[in-house]
């Protein structure tokens, strides 16, 4: 069974060109389901039925959130119907399972006070002050992916006019703008921090650790959690929340739903309509405590 979950996630990277993330959490979720196969003694892939996967699904119990569910049976009839094109199984038994049912998951965000505050955390007079209020800069000015930020390139870098050239999902280029500030506080990382962090040789990525090798996406997402510690800010801080910062203060300062796709590179715009419920939710909320009669 091994062997054909193998061929299946070449055929993802090979086929579809998805990243490597993406290709190790279904690698996780379909290791997932052969361990329970395995103690369900079931070892073919031809002998798993509806029941078996919905056996599954429910096995997961309150363990797991109705979206983490729907995540892995999304998984399950990708690899099924792979399995089903390939003509190693007859059917697609996944395909009969319903997904359970997800009440709207709105991103969270910061506001722009505690970005503020984030921002303004690092010491700017070290080395590694310089990064990361490079990157925190560049992520909220960007709205970059914590992969996109620990994966970028000195290529990929134009101080004039001002913009950087990621590589997002499925390998997707889009060019964004970084805006003055940023670009600001990395010309100044990169002329008085990065040279100091190289320890030898030459580095393509833009963002080193102390060791003078590329920051990880694990480096970034410690360093944002400890920064927001350190500068007070009481919530369960990701990379990730800067990212939909970034969308939800664009539109609430007037950007359009078309521009802020293309500046996210989502491949669909409904992706990108999730902020403008955050926005709604927001204005709720100032009205809701400000007004005199709420």
């Amino acid at each position: 069974m091994e062997n054909e979950i193998d061929l299946f996630l070449d055929n993802l990277a090979v086929e579809r060109g998805l990243s490597a993330n993406t290709i190790a959490a279904y690698s996780v979720d379909l290791l997932h389901f052969r361990k329970f196969l395995k103690e369900s003694g079931v070892s073919k892939w031809v002998d798993v039925s509806r029941s078996c996967i919905s056996g599954y699904i429910q096995s997961m119990g309150t363990s797991f959130s109705p979206r983490s569910r729907a995540r892995r049976l999304a998984a399950l009839r990708t690899f099924f119907g792979f399995l089903y094109k390939s003509g190693i199984t007859e059917t697609n038994p996944s395909t009969l399972v319903h997904f359970p049912k997800l009440g709207p998951q709105l991103p969270k965000t910061l506001t722009s006070e505690q970005i503020d505050r984030l921002l303004d955390q690092p010491d700017v007079s070290t080395p590694l002050g310089r990064r990361d209020k490079a990157m925190f800069e560049l992520l909220y000015a960007c709205g970059l992916r914590v992969s996109e930020l620990s994966e970028l390139r000195m290529s990929q870098v134009v101080l004039e006019p001002g913009y950087v050239t990621v590589h997002g999902k499925g390998d997707k280029e889009r060019l964004v703008p970084m805006g003055e500030i940023a670009v600001e506080c990395l010309r100044d990382y990169l002329e008085h921090g990065r040279r100091l962090l190289l320890k030898k040789g030459s580095a393509r990525e833009v963002f080193l650790n102390a060791r003078g090798e590329n920051l990880s996406r694990q480096g970034v997402w410690k360093i944002i959690k400890s920064r927001a510690l350190r500068a007070g800010i009481a919530v369960n801080i990701t990379p990730h929340m800067l990212r939909h910062s970034f969308a939800t203060h664009l539109l609430e300062n007037g950007a359009d739903l078309r521009s802020l796709q293309v500046l996210l590179g989502h491949s669909d715009i409904s992706t990108t309509q999730i902020y403008t419920h955050v926005a709604r939710e927001r204005l709720k909320e100032i009205h809701g405590k400000y007004h005199p009669r709420p």
